[in-house]
């Protein structure tokens, strides 16, 4: 009779998720109750854990750059990065988010995808400059704010996905490989990759013209978002008609 009993590390998750509890923590206590019911004891489902974590400690290397990430921020990383963005004056958002994209697709084709991602360099550092790119012709609204942080997490994406098609050591090419391989077709890496490269031209050109476009469509109305940031001049004011009824200094109605 077969046990599933080491299966109730699986319900652990999914119960752990479901209320929200920590991640950590969740898949921690699914790994050791797993062993515990599996029939191991306690010390060597430890041991078990501890070897796997060791073999796999270059894993770790990320994660550890995470809090150091957050410390940053903590200190006025992304503020720090919005003031110098403001120094450059011909920087707009989406100049800025296309050498971003020229330089992660580059990176990625030599095989440097992990230098740059959304918690390391989108988040605190390119989705805040490009804010403030976004900010030179006067305060921008939410639903552009939110566009601008979309856009930027876009371009990692693209820069990234069609980049690194373009290095053969990469997972994705040892997919395609081995599934054409099973199907009686036999292509090397190399192949794949010199053809990847002019996918990512036409990709860099499709993404750099949406970002062109961004830029177009920010400096619409620039002057209006500018008179909202000065408010509206005292002049105006003053010439402007009166539309109620109501009596002149020398008594007669205006």
């Amino acid at each position: 009779m077969l046990n599933y009993l080491p299966l109730v590390g699986i319900l652990i998750v999914i119960l752990g998720f479901l209320l929200r509890l920590n991640t950590l923590a969740v898949v921690a206590a699914a790994a050791l109750a797993t062993g515990l019911a599996a029939g191991r004891d306690l010390g060597e489902v430890i041991s078990i854990l501890g070897k796997a974590f060791n073999e796999s400690r270059y894993v770790s290397i990320v994660w550890l750059a995470l809090p150091v990430i957050g410390l940053l921020e903590h200190y006025g990383l992304r503020q720090q990065a919005r003031r110098v963005i403001s120094g450059f004056a011909g920087a707009t958002t989406g100049r800025l988010l296309l050498a971003y994209l020229f330089f992660r697709q580059v990176t990625a084709a030599i095989g440097l995808n992990s230098i740059a991602g959304h918690p390391q360099t989108v988040r605190p550092l390119v989705a805040p400059m490009a804010e403030a790119a976004a900010e030179r012709t006067g305060p921008i609204d939410g639903r552009t704010r939110e566009r601008v942080k979309a856009m930027s997490a876009a371009t990692d994406n693209v820069g990234n996905f069609f980049g690194e098609d373009i290095f053969i050591a990469i997972g994705s090419i040892l997919l395609i490989i081995g599934f054409l391989d099973q199907n009686g077709i036999q292509v090397a890496p190399l192949q794949l990759s010199v053809w990847a490269i002019p996918t990512a031209i036409v990709a860099f050109i499709i993404h750099g013209a949406r970002l062109l476009w961004l830029d177009k469509s920010l400096a619409q109305t620039p002057s209006a978002r500018s008179e909202r940031s000065r408010g509206a001049p005292a002049s105006s004011l003053e010439k402007r008609p009166s539309t109620s009824l109501g009596t002149s200094d020398d008594g007669m109605p205006s």
